[in-house]
């Protein structure tokens, strides 16, 4: 049987450079740093000023009171993000078998704000005191779950937990569920809620945040000399995917499509990437593989550039095996929106269909001093027009769990 095409007709973000579809482009195009002072928490001497927060987030514009109690924030803003790639969809539930019907939503740390709240109380207190919620809180399934709940799909559920690659796991997963005819409408993405002082801590112990004091606004430099370490982002973006044939038969916008992903590791090491960027060459080659494309025809790569010294220089040397001297432009939205751990594969994603879909590729922000280990055509600090009908996108999670997207213009 011939593969059915996957066509991507709603985007969801939620996230530290907007919620909502035109207030991401807005930003996205613009270079408009989302990432701000870190005000979740507070600590003595924490080195780290930035962060991403999805400020002004109400969870009641989305759930009714009772469930947004019960819900942690990282499913909060999945369940969100779903309802906003459906709104964004038009009416694609119309005629829609709900059997076939699925969720793929991702995430990397779940609710790690409860459980870290009720260790603390079982400590203080007693395991009496703890609460039957917690199990549901816990669960990275949970906005999934909910998902499937809120538009009755009963086809597949299903929740990647594969770190900073997840939503990109999650996405390769809803195109196989389509492209095999197993549904003919998936919901995929990823979301967390990871700004808790217990994560931001072991990564400074690793030394791998941006701890750059003077403007917490460009603390996220992907590719440039300066670059000191990743920024910590919360939220979420769910992609609404259909079968290219039932979206055309519903006049729906199509933002692109999805015609290939590859999945690799590097198995060297739980922290660093592999120097020679091996194993994300090799990602980047099955994508194409599976679209049917050649390196020549990618017009674009969005990056997983994160702003690492090391992660930063793997990707290039990996751009450059695949390419050679024909390297295409790059950006890294990361500058924009910082890294959603669970939830920032999908959001490249997003952005990188949404440039083709406009013909304008989004700015790496704060690149100012150019690396020779990363002296490529780093699409810097305003847009630029293109041509592009193919483009790559690439989450590279730590354990060396290398995802990348091949994403094409309808």
């Amino acid at each position: 049987m011939t593969p059915r095409r996957v066509a991507v007709t709603g985007i969801g973000p939620v996230t530290p450079a907007g919620t909502g579809i035109k207030a991401f482009e807005e930003s996205l195009f613009e270079g408009r740093s989302g990432i701000g002072e870190l005000t979740r928490f507070r600590l003595d001497g924490f080195p780290v000023r930035a962060a991403g927060e999805v400020r002004d987030f109400r969870a009641e514009d989305y759930l009714d009171g009772r469930q947004a109690r019960r819900t942690e924030r990282f499913a909060q803003f999945g369940i969100a993000a779903a309802r906003l790639a459906m709104e964004d969809a038009g009416p694609a539930q119309a005629g829609l078998n709900p059997e076939r019907a699925g969720v793929v939503i991702a995430t990397a740390y779940a609710g790690l704000d409860r459980v870290a709240a009720e260790a603390v109380g079982l400590t203080e207190r007693s395991w009496r005191r703890i609460s039957p919620a917690v199990s549901m809180s816990m669960m990275p399934t949970a906005a999934a779950g909910m998902v499937s709940m809120e538009y009755g799909f009963t086809g597949p559920v299903e929740c990647p937990t594969s770190g900073c690659a997840a939503s990109g796991h999650a996405l390769s997963r809803g195109t196989e569920l389509i492209r095999n005819g197993t549904a003919d409408l998936v919901l995929a993405g990823g979301c967390d809620a990871s700004l808790h002082p217990v994560a931001l801590a072991a990564f400074v112990a690793a030394r791998a945040l941006a701890t750059r004091a003077e403007d917490p606004a460009r603390s996220c430099r992907p590719f440039d000399a300066d670059r000191d370490g990743f920024v910590m982002s919360e939220g979420a973006t769910v992609l609404v995917l259909e079968d290219m044939d039932r979206a055309r038969a519903r006049g729906a916008r199509v933002y692109g499509e999805i015609v290939g992903y590859g999945h690799t590791g590097d198995a060297y090491n739980l922290s660093t990437p592999r120097p020679d960027g091996r194993g994300a060459t090799a990602a980047m080659a099955l994508a194409l593989r599976m679209a049917g494309r050649r390196p020549a025809e990618v017009g674009y790569v969005n990056a997983h550039a994160a702003g690492t010294r090391a992660g930063d220089a793997a990707e290039v040397r990996a751009l450059r095996e695949l390419f050679g001297p024909c390297l295409p432009p790059v950006s890294s939205t990361k500058s924009v929106h910082g890294h959603l751990m669970g939830g920032t594969a999908a959001t490249e994603a997003a952005a990188a269909l949404l440039a083709l879909h406009r013909g304008v590729l989004p700015p790496t922000a704060h690149y100012d001093t150019v690396d020779p280990e990363c002296d490529i055509d780093v699409v810097a600090n305003k847009s630029r027009g293109t041509d592009a009908e193919l483009a790559l996108s690439n989450s590279f999670a730590l354990g060396g769990v290398n995802c990348s997207l091949a994403l094409a213009k309808a």
